[in-house]
């Protein structure tokens, strides 16, 4: 294929990268060493050559992506990119939260940009992995600037699979496997939990010498079993390629009662219209199914007393009530915690989830004369989303009496987006040394802002086919007790962009960008913003003295700046408020009910500003058999938008939001990797990569409003933002440090600023103790093959960051504790004891439960078996055997130090409270070829 033919559009590029490089099979000669120098990476309305590059961008193939076998992509990818942090919960359905080069931002939004092929989208949970051809991050500013106001927190491009070859492609790829928990915590049993609370009360409240010991995690979980079955069938003619794949995942989860499903269909078709004129088609579908169960069902797994059963013999549920013999009883005089039947919690809950995502468009590629394209794309996503939850009303001894038969919460959300993308891209050589491509085009885009509905009706008949029936006022007949309908902003935004990259004899690069964006999100003067950027790059190994060498093959040498927005701030917020409040009266009588603005009403508000500098070098030595890259940035954020409320004679009752900080992240990375072969049967690749990153919140201004986050559920809290912050990681961690035991065996504090007072006592002895953002980040990542046998192993780790045992922190009276804390407390003969004596007040947040997130894991081992043309009609077959997350080195006494929550780095990110353990996966599989 020509190099012209590359430039000409981003799908032929995706098409050659198919066919000549992820369809590779072996990698056993110095070929698929030039092939790597030599491939095309994505960087947005278009692909470059790696080596023509001057930006930072990092490009994974199909089966890099496809072979850890996970629901989300985005959790596949950890540990195989430089700076490139994914943390990622094995809790069906979840999504994985994604920074790349740190985190910029409080308040506005914190993901990547996604673009699949060629639609922007918030997140990839609708796609197949099987689907996925190359999956391209896009890390500096020199290449995110094409992006404008959406690239502050960089952008993945996802290329999906079309038709290739010559006639009909069928793929079967399907794999069972089971999980289970990568970690357990071990507890205390029940003669060492009644030691431990009788110690704590003062008193013989429990018997020593129970006859029940529930293990309440084994209570609530089981061995989960999941499995995936992929098929696609694909092909091509002189004037068409065409691509389809149907797809089922199944997963009976760890929870009990936690199932999911999800199913999803792909069409991809490419038509030649005529010489010069493509048309290509893209339409996606995906469904889903869900049953969660309450998550905290995991925190009561760890607090409820392993003196109370499953079930009393009656068969009524396990309660937290204590009889004349110590034992646990269904009568007593009260309950000795508060904590609930946890298998209870799972088989009362009845919630279910569905879905549906559709996504597509529509691209025109035409050849206006020799150099210059013309490409023309339209697409669209619609999203629809239902969930009802049924409380039957049944409650357990000890618990308040429900003040309704049963109740009945319905949830309905919908949206939907469209984008219409028109660019012309010139590609010319000019007397041999001069090629230069440029793009030039507009984009206007629109989202509707997710439209949700809630309601909450009561006393229903029990029966599910009686809930919704014609002909019924709920309001009549009382039943409605909540109605709450939100309809979130929409967006709309027009853009122009343009891309100048010029190469001078093979070896001198230049890149500019410019992209000019309109939103409707902001007020008049603010809705228009520029995003710039230009990059340069060097290929010294082109140069006479290097060139042909066989140690130095490639030396690059490249830098850049850029400018970059984030127009996903909060705007959703009611700034008038009216009634009986605010009543107008004329001669002490009221008149009519008035309105007012009782919210700040920032004029200035925009999007949050990001600019970059960054520099980097690419290189290959040994006959290509060494290859990586160095990179250097330092990103700024120079007006982070944060709430304030202004002072008191202002009038204004309710926060509003301004630009208000700054935000910084500065680091480098490190990516290397050695391939080669011994003899004709073995070939092998090591890839490792490290990153380093300092976030910091360098400035806010007086009047911000202070965020006390991280809340644990029982009136303490964990985080802190605001002027004491700054010079901070974002998330840091503010608590009490612990210095010790008293004379008691109870915990001391540091007095911090010597006033006398300690602990709970004075609230400014809490310091900053560190965040749980990773300060640095590693991978490794082993291929090897020999003959037909195939076996690769990945890791990944974290280092440097803190986590917080949220569920450990939460204890009070009568509730388990680990088996450590009962058998290792401080008592008059063991005061040097790693726990304080036994208590049951609430505890201060204190550095006590603060403990390292250093980890690092295997994250997957996979073991495969290939044969080509076992029979005349399979092309190829392969068997394979995966073990996922098998291992883990971990300082965390929890059970993962990887704690996602909702990605807010201010709430419970961090924090181990109610998350879904880790899991570790054995898997078994086939693919056959036909």
């Amino acid at each position: 294929m020509k190099q012209t033919n590359l430039k000409y559009s981003c799908l032929i590029a995706v098409l050659y990268f198919g066919m000549n490089v992820n369809g590779q099979t072996t990698t056993q000669d110095t070929v698929s060493r030039e092939q790597k120098i030599e491939e095309v990476v994505m960087i947005g309305y278009g692909s470059r050559k790696a080596v023509d590059n001057t930006t930072a961008v990092s490009s994974l193939k199909a089966e890099e992506v496809s072979k850890t076998k996970v629901l989300n992509a985005s959790q596949a990818i950890q540990g195989k990119v430089a700076g490139v942090q994914v943390t990622a919960s094995d809790l069906p359905g979840s999504t994985p939260t994604i920074l790349i080069r740190g985190l910029g931002t409080v308040e506005g939004g914190r993901n990547p940009l996604y673009v699949v092929d060629g639609l922007f989208a918030d997140n990839i949970n609708n796609i197949n992995t099987n689907d996925i051809l190359t999956y391209d991050v896009l890390k500096d500013a020199s290449s995110l600037a094409i992006y404008g106001n959406r690239g502050a927190n960089g952008v993945i491009i996802i290329t999906t699979k079309s038709g290739r070859g010559r006639g009909i492609t069928l793929e079967y790829d399907g794999f069972i496997g089971i999980r289970n928990p990568l970690k357990k915590v071990k507890m205390a049993g029940s003669n060492l939990f009644s030691l431990y609370n009788n110690l704590a009360l003062g008193t013989t409240r429990f018997s020593q010498d129970q006859p029940v010991n529930t293990d309440w995690f084994d209570t609530v979980t089981r061995t989960g079993v999941y499995n995936q079955h992929n098929i696609s069938i694909s092909g091509s003619s002189d004037k068409a390629k065409y691509f389809l794949s149907l797809n089922n995942y199944d997963e009976k989860a760890i929870l009990r009662g936690t199932d999911y499903n999800r199913a999803t269909v792909r069409t991809n078709n490419e038509f030649k219209i005529s010489k010069g004129i493509t048309l290509s088609q893209n339409l996606s579908v995906a469904f889903s199914n869900i049953t969660p169960k309450p998550l905290g069902v995991f925190t009561s797994a760890y607090k409820q007393s392993p003196i109370v059963p499953v079930r009393f013999a009656d068969g009524q549920y396990g309660v937290s009530l204590v009889g004349g013999n110590g034992f646990a009883s269904p009568t007593g005089l009260s309950s000795f915690n508060n904590v609930g039947n946890p298998l209870a919690q799972l088989e009362l809950n009845n919630e279910r989830q569905k879905s549906m995502q559709m996504q597509g468009g529509l691209k025109l590629d035409m050849d206006l004369f020799d150099g210059l394209k013309f490409t023309s794309q339209f697409s669209g996503e619609y999203y629809n989303y239902k969930n009802y939850i049924f409380d039957n009303g049944v409650r357990l001894i000890g618990q308040a009496p429900a003040t309704f038969t049963n109740q009945l919460t319905n949830v309905t959300e919908n949206y939907y987006n469209w984008q219409l993308t028109n660019y012309l891209t010139y590609t010319k050589t000019f007397a041999d040394i001069h090629n230069i491509e440029a793009t030039a085009g507009t984009e206007t885009s629109f989202r509707s802002g997710i439209d949700r509905l809630r309601m909450v009706r009561q006393n229903l008949s029990g029966n599910s086919n009686y809930w919704n029936l014609e002909g019924i006022d709920y309001v009549t007949n009382g039943s409605l007790k909540n109605f709450n309908s939100i309809d979130f902003n929409e967006n709309r935004t027009v853009s122009y962009f343009g891309r100048a990259q010029y190469k001078l004899m093979n070896r001198y690069l230049l890149t500019a960008t410019i992209r000019r964006d309109g939103s409707s999100q902001f007020a008049e003067g603010q809705k228009w913003g520029n995003f710039p950027s230009f990059g340069a790059g060097w290929i010294v190994s082109e140069e006479s003295f290097l060139k042909g060498n066989n140690v130095i093959n490639l030396l690059k040498f490249r830098g850049g700046w850029g400018r970059l927005g984030n127009q996903n701030v909060p705007l959703n917020v009611a700034t008038l408020s009216s009634g009986a409040e605010y009543n107008y009266s004329f001669g002490g009588v009221s008149n009519s009910n008035g309105t007012t603005n009782n919210q700040l009403l920032d004029p200035s508000l925009g999007w949050e500003i990001t600019e970059e500098t960054s520099g980097g070098v690419d290189f290959a030595f040994l006959n290509k058999r060494l290859s990586g890259s160095v990179d250097i940035y330092n990103k700024i954020t120079k007006n982070i938008i944060l709430a304030s409320l202004p002072p008191s004679p202002a009038g204004i009752g309710l926060s509003g939001y301004s630009h208000l900080g700054q935000v910084s992240n500065k680091g480098y990375e490190i990516s290397l990797g050695w391939q080669d072969t011994a003899g004709q049967d073995f070939s092998y690749s090591i890839n490792a990569n490290f990153s380093q990153n300092k976030n910091n919140l360098d400035e806010v201004f007086s009047n911000v409003n202070i965020k006390q986050g991280g809340s644990l559920g029982n009136g303490q809290w964990t985080k802190y933002f605001g002027e004491q912050a700054v010079g901070q990681p974002l998330g840091s961690f503010y608590l009490w440090e612990t210095n010790g035991y008293d004379a008691n065996g109870n915990m001391t504090y540091v007095d911090t600023n010597g006033n006398g007072r300690t602990g709970s006592q004075d609230a400014e002895d809490r310091k900053f103790f560190g965040s749980y953002i990773p300060k640095s980040t590693m991978g490794i990542n082993i291929d090897l093959r020999y003959k037909n046998i195939d076996l690769a192993v990945n890791g990944f780790g974290a280092f440097g960051h803190k986590v917080y045992n949220g569920k450990k922190a939460q204890r009070f009276s009568g509730e388990n504790v680990e088996y450590d804390v009962a058998s290792n407390f401080w008592t008059a003969t063991n005061t040097n004891a790693g726990n304080p004596a036994p208590f049951n007040a609430v505890p201060i947040a204190s550095t006590y439960y603060l403990e390292s997130g250093d980890f690092f894991r295997v994250n997957n081992i996979t073991l495969g078996f290939n044969l080509q043309k076992p029979v005349e009609y399979i092309s190829s077959l392969r068997f394979y055997v995966s073990a996922i997350n098998p291992f883990i080195f971990q300082k965390f006494s929890g059970f993962s130090p990887e704690l996602n929550a909702n990605g807010d780095p201010y709430e419970l990110a961090g924090v181990e409270l109610d998350a879904y353990p880790s899991l570790r996966s054995f898997v078994f599989g086939v693919n056959v070829k036909f």
